[in-house]
């Protein structure tokens, strides 16, 4: 179990009495991340692999080690198949700018994928006469495999697939996706955004061939991140861009690029942030996440069980709380999700996000609705906060009598 008031104390924000249930756009960060970067900024500021000086040698390792915490947290074979990215977004877009596509390849997609893995499909198809074809769930947002094995041919060159869905909180199965698209000789692209700093991620098990994630939704800084990239078909897929640290050897007349993580790492990197994202998947191992899925599958079922009974609330996503994580969309009545935001703001403190959470195809197609409030919960949320959060949602319905 999770000692959730110790957790709390690492982060002083919630001394200000503000309820934070807005972790799936992004989470709080802990002292101790933010001490391990300020560590680098007061003791070994310098770049990395640009030096034989110490404090270069110990800034190279730190950043190395991070690659390497990552590697051990997503279990990976090794750190080389992990770039460390400035977030999810950035990590997609560098499988789909890089693989090499031809006209008639086809990518298989889903309408409940966040637009970070979805326009970048949308733009494959315009460039290169891709063909796409997005699976549309139910209206819990739960996917029928058989659709898949349907969808999924020997043209099919991607198959790109959210872990969890951020507008409905559905856990995608990922693994049997991925088992049907390596039987027709597909990479699989996974989105983790919603999904790595909530439960194990286990890269092997799932058997996907790439997977994206960002550090600023998992206790680390802003503008950190990583791709992870299955060695095997790591070499498929062109760097977006090249330069510093990124060569092996460059002639008058030609250039070969290095091999593993330092490949698609151009110029100087963030090099804070990667090691502040080292030390947040530090603070989650130590917590276990086997703890953390736990604490949010049961204050994820109270809070969506007690949604479901305040009448004029609509809620989406699963019922079953083994299908989802602990993020719940909803809409109260007529009420613009935004004025529902802005009042559970005002009243309470309680901070929740509202609009189509860069989600429009699962708005349009799957919710029919223009945009839902949200609120996502984390390490650091209580029975009562959620309780809180309940109460004050019945008295916003009760006010449309």
């Amino acid at each position: 179990m999770l000692d959730v008031e110790r957790i709390r104390r690492d982060f002083p924000i919630l001394r200000t009495g503000v309820i934070y249930m807005d972790s799936a756009a992004s989470s709080l960060t802990p002292e101790p991340v933010l001490d391990k970067m300020m560590e680098f900024y007061h003791r070994y500021r310098a770049n990395v692999d640009r030096g034989i000086h110490q404090l270069s040698q110990k800034a190279s390792e730190e950043y190395e080690l991070a690659h390497r915490k990552v590697a051990q947290f997503l279990n990976a074979k090794s750190e080389e198949e992990v770039v460390m990215t400035r977030n999810t977004t950035e990590g997609l877009n560098i499988v789909a700018n890089g693989l090499k596509w031809k006209k008639g390849d086809k990518i298989v997609t889903t309408l409940m994928d966040h637009h970070s893995n979805f326009i970048i499909w949308q733009r494959v198809q315009q460039r290169y006469g891709a063909k796409l074809e997005a699976i549309k769930p139910d209206g819990q947002g739960l996917f029928d495999l058989a659709d898949f094995e349907r969808a999924i041919d020997d043209s099919t060159r991607v198959v790109a697939i959210p872990h969890v869905s951020n507008a409905l909180g559905t856990i995608v199965p990922i693994r049997d996706i991925s088992q049907i698209a390596a039987r027709r000789g597909a990479l699989t692209v996974v989105d983790g955004a919603q999904s790595v700093p909530h439960m194990r991620g286990d890269v092997r098990e799932i058997g996907c061939d790439f997977l994206a994630f960002s550090g600023h939704k998992m206790c680390g800084p802003t503008g950190s991140g990583a791709l992870y990239m299955k060695k095997e078909v790591a070499t498929e897929v062109e760097p977006t861009f090249i330069g510093g640290g990124t060569i092996q050897d460059v002639s008058p007349d030609e250039f070969k690029l290095t091999s593993g993580w330092h490949r698609f790492e151009a110029g100087t990197p963030a090099i804070a942030e990667g090691i502040g994202l080292g030390r947040a998947v530090d603070y989650l191992t130590q917590l276990g996440m086997e703890n953390v899925r736990a604490h949010e599958v049961e204050l994820g079922k109270a809070i969506y069980e007690g949604l479901r009974q305040i009448p004029k609330v609509r809620v989406y996503g699963p019922a079953d709380s083994r299908n989802r994580v602990a993020l719940v969309s909803f809409n109260v009545g007529d009420l613009n999700p935004h004025d529902v935001a802005l009042a559970l703001d005002v009243s309470k403190k309680i901070m929740i996000r509202s609009g189509h959470h860069c989600a429009l195809p699962t708005m349009k197609e799957v919710i029919h609705s223009d945009g839902t409030a949200r609120a996502s919960l984390y390490i650091y949320n209580t029975a009562d906060e959620v309780e809180a959060f309940l109460s004050t949602v019945e008295e916003i319905a009760r006010s449309l009598a």
